[in-house]
């Protein structure tokens, strides 16, 4: 599988898919067909207009599409992206509201890095725009990235995390999502240890498998079923000639969308299936619910292939951050050290992909922190997604890790949570 071919056999598939898409719909739109209307033609349009919006979503960056939010003066307010941090691998941007003072609360929302862009968290980062000064890691997408960048694993990943809060400061609140959760704490316990004064305020880390032994799904237990040489073989290939990264090893967005959509396969042909018959009876738009889920969730990334194996065997397989054995550099990266730094996790009761009991480990994993500074959160009929997006976000989470992040300013109150910006 690590060929160049390989890459390009499958990026040949998706454009082929898309060119047939926009073919059978250049065809069967045709004018002259018009005068004598046919079904057939009007489904081959459809179906057309379905799948080359499908397949050409799958090589292109989402964009945040933040353009304004209302503050507490009422008003809309401007908002534009800046970088405030800038790396090979990703970069860390700011959210500018213009016109609106400097909000106390300091963010590092930390995005994961799992096959999907960091828009995947936009709806995230809408709700906590209006009451914080709101940062979030962008990462890049590995086949743009050149070789002579060199290599990204979980100990680069970690390290950058650290960049980045070393860049913003002691009073910053770290929120981490899913994937990069434990590699968060690490990055906390890494500072506690070497540069004490730079550790942030607070830490949440929402869903993220921190032990995924606690209790094991069907994906944190694929690392027990395969070995890291069937992994090598069957899921890295060399980037092809087409993208600036051409010859790194990554693991491919293609790919893992593949695996995505066979989990639910069904579900997904339904999917499709009721779009193709809406958009043949006019009931489609450009951003209906079924386009706006699946723009989204067909933008994939390439992870470079260490990132994904050193995941895969260092915190799935031999569990070092559940251990509390992580290293960086062959240093020892003590979970124990973090003696200041609030802990809360927040977990989803209905989570498939992390279940209940892999988040909250990190706890027990705080030995020097005391029992004031840590709380946790398990959501009642949550999943995955829900905890840091959908409704239970929203109405329960949100406000819980607002006033957590208040709790452990060392500021007083800070102002009470824009409910009504978050709610719009």
């Amino acid at each position: 599988m690590r060929y160049m071919a390989t890459y390009d056999l499958m990026e040949t598939f998706r454009n082929t898919n898309q060119w047939l898409g926009a073919s059978a719909l250049s065809l069967a739109s045709y004018p002259v067909f018009s005068m004598v209307p046919n079904p057939a033609l009007q489904w081959m349009a459809a179906w057309g207009e379905v799948t080359e919006r499908t397949f050409q979503r799958m090589v292109v960056k989402p964009s945040w599409g933040i353009r304004s939010i209302t503050c507490e003066d009422g008003k809309d307010h401007l908002v534009s992206k800046e970088i405030a941090v800038e790396g090979d691998f990703g970069d860390l941007i700011h959210f500018k509201v213009a016109g609106r003072k400097t909000k106390p609360r300091k963010v590092l929302l930390v995005a994961p890095m799992s096959g999907h862009y960091a828009t995947l968290l936009r709806s995230t980062v809408i709700s906590l725009l209006p009451d914080c000064e709101l940062y979030v890691t962008d990462w890049h997408n590995a086949r743009d990235i050149p070789v002579s960048a060199g290599k990204f694993d979980v100990e680069d990943y970690t390290l950058y995390l650290v960049d980045y809060m070393k860049h913003l400061g002691p009073d910053t609140h770290v929120i981490a999502v899913c994937q990069p959760a434990p590699l968060t704490l690490a990055a906390t316990a890494y500072l506690a240890g070497e540069e004490p004064e730079a550790q942030p305020k607070s830490l949440t880390l929402i869903g993220g498998p921190i032990d995924p032994d606690a209790t094991p799904t069907d994906v944190t237990d694929f690392g027990n079923r395969v070995t890291m040489g069937q992994l090598e073989e069957m899921m890295i290939q060399r980037v092809g000639y087409k993208y600036k990264g051409v010859g790194r090893l990554v693991y491919p967005g293609l790919l893992q969308l593949a695996s995505f959509m066979s989990m639910n396969a069904d579900r997904h042909s339904q999917a499709f299936s009721d779009q193709i018959h809406r958009v043949l009876k006019g009931e489609a738009a450009d951003h209906d619910a079924h386009n706006r889920f699946y723009d989204e969730y067909l933008a994939v990334m390439d992870m470079t292939a260490e990132f994904y194996l050193t995941t895969v065997e260092r915190i799935f397989k031999n569990g070092e951050i559940a251990k509390n054995e992580f290293t960086i550099n062959g240093k020892h990266v003590d979970i124990g050290k973090i003696t200041t730094v609030a802990v809360k996790t927040v977990e989803g009761a209905n989570d498939d992909i992390s279940a209940p009991g892999q988040c909250i480990a990190a706890l027990n994993l705080c030995t020097g922190l005391p029992d004031e500074k840590k709380a946790s959160h398990v959501e009642p009929g949550a999943g995955h997604y829900g905890i840091f997006a959908g409704k239970s976000w929203r109405n329960n989470i949100r406000p819980l890790v607002l006033d957590f992040i208040d709790a452990n300013s060392g500021k007083g109150p800070s102002k009470p949570a824009n409910k009504n910006a978050a709610a719009r």
